[in-house]
This record gives C-alpha cells, structure tokens and sequence, in this order.
C-alpha cells in the first residue's frame, strides 16, 4: 500500500490531506486498509471511452459534438490537461488500466487479434489474470465490482480466453470477449443495475463503464442523427454517437443524483487513446465487426486532438493525451483546470486502491504511483517517476519509444539512432523539438530508455496462449 508519509515532503500537503482524510473517512487513513470497505469508503465509477480524441468534447471547445453530461463532470469537478495512456492503441492502453505496469513488461504492444495474429507480433493472447488486478484488489477490500462495455483484454474471437469475471467481478456485460457478447448500448443499464444492487447490498461499488463510442463500427440510432440535420454524413454520424455516449452517461450520473450518492462516489472521464483515422469524413460504407455488429466503417473518423500532435496509434500527445475529468464533490475542485500535473494510466490502479482502502500485494511493484494528492489539488508540476512508452514495432518510423522523466519528454526511433526532444513544462503540445539544444538531456535519457528496454521480456508464458493457436505460434518473436 501506498502510504500517505510519501507525500509528507510536499508544501502544505500533510496537514491538508490528513485532515479530509480525517473529515471524509471518520478518522482513519486511506492507508489503514481492511479486508471490508466501510460505509465511508467511496464509490469509484471509471468511464473508459474508446478512440475519444482530446477535443471530442464541447467543453474543450468543439464546434457542434453536443456533450452536456461529460461537461457537468468538468463542470462540477477538475479538468486535468495532461493526461497520458500507456498506449497509442487500446489493448495495452486499457491493460496499463489494469495491472499498474507498462504494458511492454508483458509483451502486449497491440490490440489483441486472432491467435495466429498475436504469434506474429509475439504477444500473449489474453493479460494474465492470475496478476494482480485492480477490480480484484477492489473486490478483496469489500467493493461490489462491475464491468459493463467493451473488453478487449482477449477478443471475442479467442473462445479459449478468460471470461471478464475471471479478473475480479461480481457482475460482467462485455463486448471484445469470449462468450456472450453484450450489445453495446446496454452498458449504462447494465451499471444503472449494479449501483442499485449496492446500495441494496449496503456495499461500495467499483465500475468500470468502457463505452464502446467513437471506435468503429459507429452504431447510429436515428432520433440522435435527426439532433444534427445540418451537419455531412460523416460528421453527421459521428456527432451522433458521442452523442448518444453522452447520454448514457448522463443516465448513470441522475441515477447517482436519485439514490444520493453523487456525493460519495468518485467519477472519472476518460479514453483509451487519441481519434482514429486522418480526421478527414469520407464515404459512408457499412462495416461488419464480429463483436458489435453493423455500423459505419472508417468515412465517419473525425475525432479531433485540438491541435495535439498525431492520432491514434503514436505515441505523441495527440495518441496519447486524452481527457481525463475527475468528479468528487467537496474534495474534488470544481470547475478547475490542472495544466501542470502529468498523471498517466499506470496511476490509476495505486490511486483508486488508496482511495478504496485497498492493500496493495508487496509482490506489485507499479509502474505508476498514487495520485490521491493531485486529485485532491496538490499540483505536481514536476513528475519524479519517470513513464515509458513502447509501440509495436516501427510503424511510423521515427517515434518508436518515448520516456517522460521530470520536465522532459524524449522519443526515439525503434533503433536508437534519431531523437526528439520536448520541454512539456512549458510545450506540452509538443511544437518545438530542442534536441540540439540539450544534447546532455538527451543523452541522458536515451540511457534510461535503453536500460528500461533491457529490463522487457523476451518471451510469453505459453499459459497465456490460445489452444488455436498455430504450434509455430508458440516461439515468439525476438525483439
């Protein structure tokens, strides 16, 4: 567990947070975990959007998406500006969610795919569930614990895979998984079920809402195309289903406002990584996705990343910066921007674990750390633990690895020879690359990018392999 002594060295912080967490929690620290939650521990309600770019919003000043209920959780909470996935893509993006690692320290570096597909690329094909979990360590400390959306950490097309449950939940409707495949606007109903359930319960929950919008196939329902009349087909259609996300999501928050819970329960907005596609509408062809159905294919790919550089798929700003809206009346600030603090994905399991009261196994080593103090709005302009980031291999060429170390953020090419160099203090957009101006900055940290690459593994536990897959499958590929 992370204790709170950690923060102690920080300006005004101790007396801050040990009295709200004195106030909040009938006088005893998040650190003193137990085997139950009490009636004071937290609601954690996590939103989990699929391919949402960072200007996909109306309160981030998009020109016509319509997003009122995410506004109210920037609105009533803290807009954080720099927030990173692990990933460019979404498997190991949502993995990094999951166990607290990078995802290169367990060889996933791409969505999961068919067997043979993930032979190739030298992946497992499906995370370990026998690692420690985030809804698991939930679960253990009392929380009733639900995933409803997508799931993506196997494929629907991998019978063999783990079901969700297998992770550390009581109640499971998913869609990207073996068995039943969950329709995907059910997920707000399905969350709506589980929070009622825990109040019947007298229990806290942890719900992971993975909404399956703006990925493709888009799934459009007419009464939200007919909100946008005006609009080209594409734009049209992509209008219309954040639209429609953002409805559900609604939903689940009046449902929190009904049971009087708004209060008690913790709420975050978030994204796997950046907008999909060129940015650019195209002709609206149907496409067939064997876990979702028929929607629109890749014409209606029109996210935005309000001027971040690259989309989905990079492993700058533009793939990796999304929203992330944190919502905690009275202990979250309201209505506040964050533009200095760098929180990443691989916090959010000691984070929720600490709010929770939720022990962390000695034998987790995290990559990310709590961000309980930031929430609470403790700026932490300079991130002392450093972030990696790996891609599967060379795709774009030149922005293979990256590592954020303190004001820093350096990206590589996958061979180590050609380098960028970004000031994100003061360029978190990544504009001005001042490699030949800090040469010893760069060679500094190239070291830790080389060390940390050192340090991956170089093979996959054949537990973790399909019995479809191909006997050549099971030698994976050297890096």
């Amino acid at each position: 567990m992370i204790q709170l002594s950690k923060y102690q060295s920080m300006q005004r912080f101790n007396l801050t947070i040990l009295t709200l967490v004195t106030v909040l929690f009938g006088g005893h620290a998040f650190a003193e975990s137990t085997s139950s939650a009490g009636k004071n521990s937290p609601n954690i309600l996590f939103i989990f959007a699929d391919d949402w770019g960072w200007g996909d919003l109306s309160c981030h000043g998009h020109p016509y998406i319509e997003t009122p209920n995410i506004d109210r959780i920037a609105r009533e909470g803290t807009d954080f500006q720099n927030f990173t996935v692990a990933s460019g893509v979404c498997s190991p993006s949502r993995t990094a969610v999951m166990t607290g690692l990078f995802p290169a320290r367990l060889r996933i570096d791409g969505h999961f795919a068919q067997p043979d597909k993930n032979a190739e690329r030298g992946m497992p094909d499906w995370v370990d569930p026998n690692l420690p979990m985030l809804p698991r360590l939930l679960q253990q400390a009392g929380y009733m614990t639900g995933h409803f959306g997508k799931w993506h950490l196997s494929n629907n097309m991998i019978p063999d895979s783990p079901r969700p449950e297998a992770y550390g939940y009581d109640r499971v409707g998913a869609f990207n998984c073996s068995g039943e495949q969950m329709p995907v606007h059910d997920d707000a109903k399905l969350a709506i079920e589980l929070i009622e359930q825990s109040v019947a319960a007298k229990k806290p929950f942890f719900i992971n809402l993975w909404v399956h919008e703006p990925h493709l196939p888009f799934h459009t329902v007419e009464e939200y195309r007919e909100r946008f009349p005006d609009l080209e087909p594409g734009h049209n259609v992509y209008a219309s289903v954040l639209a429609h996300a953002d409805d559900r999501i609604g939903k689940v928050l009046d449902t929190l406002d009904r049971l009087e819970l708004t209060e008690d329960t913790l709420v975050i907005f978030s994204s796997d990584n950046g907008p999909a596609g060129s940015g650019e509408a195209g002709k609206l062809k149907l496409k067939y996705d064997s876990a979702t159905g028929e929607g629109f294919g890749g014409g209606a790919n029109v996210g935005t990343t309000a001027g971040r550089k690259g989309r989905k798929g990079t492993i700058y700003q533009g793939g990796i910066g999304i929203p992330f809206m944190v919502r905690w009346p009275g202990k979250v600030a309201a209505g506040a921007k964050d533009d200095v603090s760098w929180i990443s994905a691989v916090d959010l399991l000691p984070t929720f674990c600490e709010v929770a009261g939720a022990v962390v196994p000695e034998s987790l080593h995290p990559d990310g750390i709590s961000q309980l103090a930031v929430l609470l709005g403790e700026p932490s302009p300079v991130r002392q633990k450093p972030l990696f980031w790996k891609k599967q291999e060379s795709r774009n060429g030149d922005a293979d690895y990256a590592v954020i170390d303190q004001k820093w953020k350096l990206i590589s090419d996958a061979r180590f020879r050609t380098f960028q160099l970004y000031d994100i203090s003061v360029d978190p957009l990544e504009k001005n690359d001042v490699v030949t101006g800090h040469p010893e900055v760069a060679t500094e940290l190239v070291g830790k990018l080389k060390a940390w690459n050192e340090t991956l593994p170089t093979s996959v536990d054949p537990a973790l392999f399909s019995k479809e897959r191909a006997a050549q499958g099971t030698r994976v590929k050297k890096r």
